[in-house]
């Protein structure tokens, strides 16, 4: 039993920090309009039972049927009554899960380095201030890690059940983005390219027969295709959800590859996991990435084969997303765990016992700091480079303020005439009497008009009231113009 606890507890601990970074004021931080986009289309399948797979404008479906059981337990069964706490909960305990499988994928390196690399993954800037988003790229990362382990599993003990596990998390996999391939294919080529390096045989050995492999092979893609085609079929009831999920290449890649207004230079991503200062604040990763490249150097000069397939699977990855036009931060949390592993590598590799500690120690807690700096401290600041276009906090007034005009006139309307307006729809949600144009309508009227400014000159001339004028930020360089009908 203490063997048992001994040997548990660390990572179980590990992993409650994790969470505890996850959750800890969940709530707090205004929603990003993709969050809010998202959270709207889980309200509406959380009323409705109902969801159907949109291959031009959203993800796949996992993150909104994760959401359910967790609405259900916290008493929230429509779009008015459900919370930013409960939705945001879902990449926060897959992104906890993700630390608990790092953990595990890491055991070649060794007791007490398999954990560090869970630690450093708990306490990633870009891993933490993700599983707190309501986005699929904290899921899509979780998946991968089960589809790693399990695969490694079926290949270590050759057993059925792992295969379908595999399979499985494949399968959650393609249901949750269509980047889902990238990962399995940087997979393959790490593990072809270190098999190329060390043609002998492998640190392990299969332990079934060629006849029993086929037949896990077959369940394992039996079990990705049911996973998948369950998910995008809305459980049998929208069936143009399984050629939608096909379909969904073609504007994936018309956006990946230019004209989305997200496109950055190459070194974009390396430049989230260096050093930088922007209006007085310092952004960096630099312990964490200097201790990763140690990590390569050594898998390259001791020839180690687990450091040398996460070196070949980060960098395959890392090229992709680069060399991809089309880039957002959020991205750079499927680097992390392979980094993570590369890190711990190094820091497991001093000759003196007590200096591997310390120095993991040094860049955990450096890295816990800037944690605490893009987290806590400025979580929607347009300097933080992982706030990407994101809502100001001053979009947390629209929605007392509509609450306060339609107090005193419960008949009222409420209009958003804007290019954007995410994500007002959110915060408006349970409102019975409000519309959404994206220019302005003839009839502008209503008891409170939110406008773009660039709108604002065309819905004054088409007012018939009298109106006083504020403002509320919607985003950094996006302010809203609120007309108020006066009595």
């Amino acid at each position: 039993m203490f063997a048992l606890v001994s040997r548990w507890l660390p990572l179980a601990l590990i992993a409650l920090a994790a969470f505890w970074l996850r959750t800890h004021e969940l709530a707090r931080r205004p929603m990003h309009a993709d969050e809010a986009n998202q959270a709207v289309k889980t309200g509406e399948l959380l009323e409705t039972g109902y969801y159907a797979f949109d291959p031009q404008d959203h993800h796949g479906p996992t993150l909104y049927y994760a959401a359910l059981p967790i609405a259900w337990i916290r008493g929230e069964h429509s779009l008015a009554s459900l919370t930013e706490t409960t939705v945001r909960m879902v990449p926060a305990i897959f992104g906890t899960l993700g630390v608990i499988l790092l953990g595990l994928i890491a055991t070649p390196l060794g007791r007490w380095p398999a954990l560090t690399a869970a630690a450093l993954l708990a306490v990633a800037p870009p891993s933490v201030y993700y599983s707190r988003y309501f986005i699929q790229e904290t899921l899509l990362a979780t998946f991968t890690l089960g589809a790693l382990l399990c695969a490694r599993e079926w290949w270590r003990r050759g057993t059925l059940g792992w295969a379908i596990f595999a399979g499985v998390s494949v399968g959650l996999m393609q249901a949750t983005k269509a980047s889902a391939p990238l990962f399995l294919v940087a997979a393959v080529i790490a593990l072809v390219a270190t098999r190329l390096l060390h043609p002998g045989p492998a640190g392990f050995a299969p332990q079934a027969a060629p006849r029993k492999w086929s037949q896990a092979s077959i369940a394992a893609l039996l079990s990705a295709l049911v996973v998948a085609a369950m998910l995008f079929s809305s459980f049998g009831t929208h069936w143009a959800g399984l050629r939608d999920a096909i379909a969904v290449y073609a504007p994936a890649t018309e956006r990946a590859t230019g004209g989305s207004g997200h496109e950055k230079p190459w070194w974009y991503y390396l430049q989230l996991f260096g050093w930088h200062r922007d209006g007085g604040l310092r952004w960096q990763q630099a312990a964490f990435s200097m201790a990763a490249a140690i990590g390569v150097a050594l898998a390259i000069l001791r020839r180690t084969r687990f450091l040398q397939q996460a070196a070949v699977y980060t960098l395959v990855v890392g090229i992709a997303l680069s060399v991809i036009p089309y880039k957002t931060p959020w991205h750079i949390v499927h680097l992390v765990p392979g980094l993570s592993i590369l890190a711990a590598g190094a820091l497991g590799a001093f000759s003196r016992p007590w200096l591997g500690p310390l120095m993991a120690a040094l860049v955990l807690g450096s890295q816990l700091l800037q944690t605490r700096l893009v987290v806590a401290l400025r979580p929607t600041d347009a300097r933080n480079p992982y706030a990407y276009v994101h809502s100001s906090a001053d979009v947390l007034k629209a929605r007392p303020l509509v609450d306060a005009v339609l107090a005193r006139k419960p008949t009222g309307s409420v209009k958003v005439i804007s290019e954007e307006y995410w994500p007002l729809p959110w915060y408006f949600r349970g409102l019975p009497a409000v519309g959404y144009w994206n220019t302005p309508p003839d009839a502008c009227d209503a008891t409170l008009i939110f406008s773009s400014v660039d709108y604002a000159d065309v819905v004054r001339g088409r007012l018939q009231g009298l109106y006083r004028e504020s403002y509320v930020g919607l985003r950094p360089g996006f302010l809203l113009v609120v007309f108020t009908r006066t009595p």
